[in-house]
């Protein structure tokens, strides 16, 4: 049975991971780290430290150590920090959370705009870089929605990222919705977006399988 580890910074990322790895590699092992104080510090600093990047190699070695044969990220704004990491632990697979919903964004969007939808703030300025085309991704930051959901208000967290997707203009031919703690408002965005919607969590199983396995293999 392969054991892949999920590293969170967000307690809202765990549930649609799990359930994604559920749905689609039910015989995958999960081992979930969470650290919750990485996103804090992280907004604290305004910008990724040695510190923070310390400890990324800190819980990925741990990782590793407990017998993960891949280890995914779930959290969007950590971006040079699991790239060090996947040099570290190389020829492990090391995943972001996007890359694999990044590149089905990319080839669903044709001509048009991609809108990425974000919940943290950091989430935005870290992901545009991974984009082929950085300019033709319209960031949208979904203002209170992470704190609704922290509060335990999941209902008004989806209205806030529903109606975000509502006003969006038309040249945005997909959206992409950025974090794994924003999965859960898919239902809401889709009949207001009028367009695709990409969440992250089952594109990044789909990933990390492919990965290990090749596509379509199930251990």
């Amino acid at each position: 049975m392969t054991r892949i580890a999920l590293i969170h910074a967000l307690h809202a990322s765990i549930e649609p991971i799990n359930a994604a790895f559920a749905a689609l590699w039910p015989e995958a092992r999960l081992t979930n780290l969470l650290d919750d104080s990485l996103s804090r510090d992280l907004a604290e600093a305004g910008a990724l430290t040695g510190e923070i990047v310390a400890r990324f190699h800190t819980l990925s070695r741990y990782a590793a150590e407990a017998g993960a044969e891949g280890i995914l990220f779930t959290c969007s704004a950590f971006g040079s920090a699991i790239d060090a990491v996947a040099l570290d632990l190389a020829p492990m697979p090391v995943h972001k959370p996007n890359t694999a919903m990044i590149n089905r964004a990319v080839a669903a969007a044709g001509e048009g705009r991609i809108a990425l939808l974000a919940s943290f703030a950091p989430t935005l300025p870290s992901m545009l870089p991974e984009f082929p085309e950085p300019d033709r991704v319209l960031p949208v930051f979904c203002e209170g929605a992470l704190e609704a959901l922290q509060r335990g208000d999941a209902d008004r967290h989806d209205g806030i990222v529903a109606e975000a997707a509502a006003r969006l203009p038309e040249d945005c031919t997909v959206v992409a919705l950025a974090q794994f703690s924003l999965a859960r408002a898919a239902a809401a965005v889709a009949p207001l977006a009028g367009r695709s919607v990409l969440t992250t969590p089952a594109c990044a199983v789909e990933g990390m399988r492919a990965a290990l396995f090749g596509q379509g293999e199930r251990r």
